[in-house]
C-alpha cells in the first residue's frame, strides 16, 4: 500500500509533495449509502489532526444527488476509498524498474465516435443539453505480477510528460491509480472556496511562432470561450448552494495553461462558504465537476449514461487530500490511469457543443493522448551524424537540435557528456567516413556509436506511401528520438527502393523516413515547410540558409506530377538526386 501526492498550490505557493504509508485507518464505501458516512469520517480525522488521502468515483455520484444517472460500477472496486495517517512524510527516490511498454487499444471506433457525436448535436439542436462531455476508455494489458513495479515506472515517465498540476499515486493494494491530472476541481481553505475548470483545448504549435498563434487563436476561439462559459455559468451555480450571498466571484476568466502536448483554457471560480459547511456539503454542491459533464448536469449525464458503454470508473471522478485541519484539496482525475486486475485503463474525451466538429474534436482527442504516447515505451533522443576524417559535419547544429528536444520532453541532456563521447569517437576513427549515432536518455546518459557508411554516387529511387502518415503532427515527428515506429510502419519493402516519400492526411508532401524532400518545381527547389508535419532535418536547414531550397506546400495530386527533379536531403548523406518509382 503506497500513496504519494505531488500537488501544486493553485495560489502559486508551494505544493504539496509528499509520500504516505501505513495509514492509520482505511475508509472504504462500497455502497452508494456508504459514500457520505465515510466523508464525514474523513472530516473527523482531519478535524483531529490526521491526513487523508483518497478518491471518489465518478459512479459515487448518485450518492450526492440521486437524480444523477450513471452505469453501474466496476465490480469489486469502491466507490470512494480514503487512507488515514499520522504525517506525511517526503518521498522517496525515483523508481528504477525499467519502463514496461503498454499497448492502448481504443476504446471505439472513428465510425462509432461519429454517430455518437450526431447524436449529441441532436440532443442540443432540440434544446436537450449544451454541452456533453463525451468520453470514451483506452485499454492496455499489463500482467499482474509486474503490476506493482510497473506502476511506479509509470508514474515517473507520466510526470515528465506532464509535469506540475495535481498528480497522485494510489496502491490501495487491489488497484493502482496514477494521475497527472492538470485540473483543479476545488481548494476549501478555511471558508475560501475555489474552483478552476477546464475547458477548450488546442494543440500545441510546431514551433514558437506557431505555438504562440495556436494560443491566441485558443484565446480568441467564439467556440471554445462559449464552452468555457457553459462550465463556468454550471460551476457558479453549483458553488452557490453552498455560498454566502453575493460571494460567487469569477475573478480569472479564459486564462491559458500550457502543457507539453495541449493548450488548455481554464476560468477561477472563487466564493466564501457559509457557516457551518461541510466536506459532505461541498461534495454534494460541486460533485461531479462540471467540466465533465456538460451543462445542464443531469441532463448531459442521461446522455453520457446513454452514449457511453460502461463506467467512467475513477476516470472523471476526483483525487484529493484532506490536511490537518480540514483544507481540502482535489483535482478533476483526468489524465488518469487505473490498473486493476493485468488491465490498465484510460479515459479521453472532450466536450461538445453546437459548432463541434466530429474531426476536430477526434483530433482532440489524439492531442489530448499525447501524454500516453510519451510513456508507452521508453525512448531517447536520438542524433545521426556524419564524422569524416575525424571531422563531425554540421556538429553545432546537431547539438543545439537535441537541446531543444531535451528541453521539449524535460530530458536531462548532458552536454558535457556529449561532447567527451563523440571526441571519443573522433580519436578512434580518424580516417573514414563513418555514421555515428548518438543516444541521450531523460537521466542524461549518453551512448555513441560508429558505423561504417558507404558513399552514395547515384540516383536514390524514392516509392510514395500508400497511405498517408497519421502522425505526422506528433512531437515524436518534429523531434528526433529512437520512437520510430511511425516511420518503421513505412520502411521500404524492396530493396531497390532507398526511402518512402511521405504525405499528411490533407495530401501535402512532407519528408521521407529517414530525410527531407527537396523537388524542382517551375525552376525552384522547394521543401515542404515544417508545418507539413516533419523532422525539420540538419541537412535540411543548411540547404535553407545557402537560398537555394525556398519552403511551399506541395501537394501530392497537383504538385507531385510537375517535379522535374527530386533531391533526398540529411546532414549525412548531404544532397542525393532522387527519381520516384514509376509503379
Amino acid at each position: 500500500m503506497y500513496t504519494l501526492i505531488d500537488f501544486a498550490d493553485p495560489y502559486g505557493a508551494q505544493g504539496l509533495h509528499a509520500q504516505f504509508s501505513h495509514p492509520l485507518h482505511l475508509l472504504v464505501a462500497n455502497k452508494l449509502s456508504e459514500v457520505l458516512p465515510l466523508l464525514q469520517a474523513v472530516s473527523d480525522y482531519a478535524a483531529q489532526g490526521l491526513w487523508c488521502v483518497g478518491f471518489v468515483r465518478y459512479e459515487a455520484a448518485p450518492a450526492f444527488d440521486s437524480a444523477c444517472q450513471v452505469h453501474p460500477p466496476t465490480d469489486g472496486l469502491p466507490l470512494a476509498w480514503f487512507g488515514v495517517y499520522q504525517q506525511a512524510l517526503p518521498p522517496g527516490p525515483p523508481a528504477t524498474e525499467p519502463l514496461p511498454p503498454l499497448a492502448w487499444q481504443q476504446g471505439q471506433t472513428r465510425e462509432a465516435f461519429d454517430t455518437s457525436i450526431h447524436t449529441i448535436h441532436q440532443a442540443i439542436r432540440s434544446g436537450d443539453v449544451y454541452q456533453v462531455n463525451y468520453t470514451s476508455a483506452l485499454h492496455a494489458s499489463l500482467p499482474p505480477e509486474t503490476q506493482e513495479a510497473a506502476m511506479r515506472a509509470w508514474f515517473d515517465a507520466l510526470r515528465r510528460a506532464q509535469p506540475g498540476g495535481y498528480a497522485a499515486h494510489i496502491d490501495t493494494d487491489q488497484e493502482i491509480i496514477l494521475s497527472v491530472s492538470p485540473e483543479l476541481f476545488f481548494d476549501w481553505r478555511g471558508d475560501q472556496l475555489l474552483m478552476r475548470p477546464m475547458k477548450g483545448t488546442a494543440r500545441r504549435g510546431k514551433n514558437a511562432q506557431d505555438d504562440a498563434a495556436r494560443a491566441d487563436a485558443l484565446r480568441a476561439s467564439p467556440k471554445e470561450q462559449a464552452e468555457n462559459v457553459m462550465i463556468v455559468d454550471l460551476v457558479r451555480n453549483d458553488i452557490s448552494r453552498i455560498a454566502l450571498p453575493h460571494s460567487v466571484k469569477v475573478p480569472r476568466l479564459f486564462q491559458l495553461q500550457g502543457l507539453p502536448t495541449v493548450w488548455q483554457m481554464t476560468s477561477d471560480v472563487k466564493a466564501q462558504t457559509r457557516p457551518g459547511t461541510s466536506l459532505v456539503d461541498v461534495f454534494k454542491a460541486l460533485f461531479p465537476c462540471g467540466s465533465i459533464t456538460g451543462a445542464p448536469k443531469l441532463q448531459a449525464m442521461r446522455l453520457i449514461r446513454a452514449l457511453e458503454p460502461q463506467a467512467r470508473g475513477l476516470y472523471c471522478g476526483a483525487i484529493g487530500v484532506v490536511r490537518p485541519g480540514g483544507h481540502a484539496t482535489f483535482n478533476v482525475a483526468i489524465r488518469t490511469i487505473s490498473a486493476h486486475k493485468g488491465i490498465a485503463q484510460c479515459g479521453i474525451g472532450s466536450g461538445i457543443t453546437a459548432d463541434a466538429s466530429a474531426h476536430g474534436e477526434w483530433d482532440e482527442w489524439r492531442a489530448k493522448r499525447g501524454f500516453l504516447e510519451r510513456t508507452s515505451q521508453e525512448f531517447e533522443l536520438l542524433e545521426t551524424l556524419a564524422l569524416d576524417q575525424g571531422q563531425y559535419r554540421h556538429l553545432d547544429l546537431h547539438l543545439q537540435r537535441m537541446q531543444r528536444a531535451a528541453q521539449h520532453f524535460a530530458y536531462d541532456c548532458n552536454a558535457i557528456a556529449v561532447k567527451a563521447a563523440l571526441a571519443q569517437l573522433a580519436a578512434r576513427y580518424p580516417e573514414g567516413l563513418h555514421r555515428i549515432r548518438l543516444r541521450s536518455n531523460a537521466q542524461g546518459h549518453v551512448n555513441a556509436q560508429a558505423f561504417a557508411l558507404q558513399e552514395v554516387t547515384q540516383s536514390v529511387q524514392l516509392r510514395l506511401a500508400k497511405s498517408p502518415m497519421e502522425e505526422a503532427h506528433s512531437e515524436f515527428v518534429r523531434f528526433k528520438t529512437t520512437r520510430r515506429a511511425h516511420y518503421d510502419a513505412f520502411t521500404p519493402t524492396d530493396p531497390v527502393d532507398f526511402d518512402t516519400l511521405l504525405f499528411n492526411a490533407d495530401g501535402q508532401l512532407t519528408e521521407c523516413t529517414r530525410g527531407n524532400i527537396a523537388l524542382l518545381i517551375d525552376g525552384q527547389w522547394l521543401t515542404p515547410p515544417a508545418d507539413c508535419g516533419l523532422l525539420a532535418g540538419v541537412g535540411r536547414s543548411v540547404a535553407l540558409k545557402e537560398g537555394w531550397l525556398q519552403e511551399a506546400v506541395i501537394r501530392v495530386h497537383q504538385d507531385l506530377p510537375r517535379a522535374q527533379a527530386l533531391r533526398f536531403i540529411n546532414s549525412l548523406r548531404g544532397c542525393l538526386p532522387a527519381h520516384l518509382a514509376s509503379h
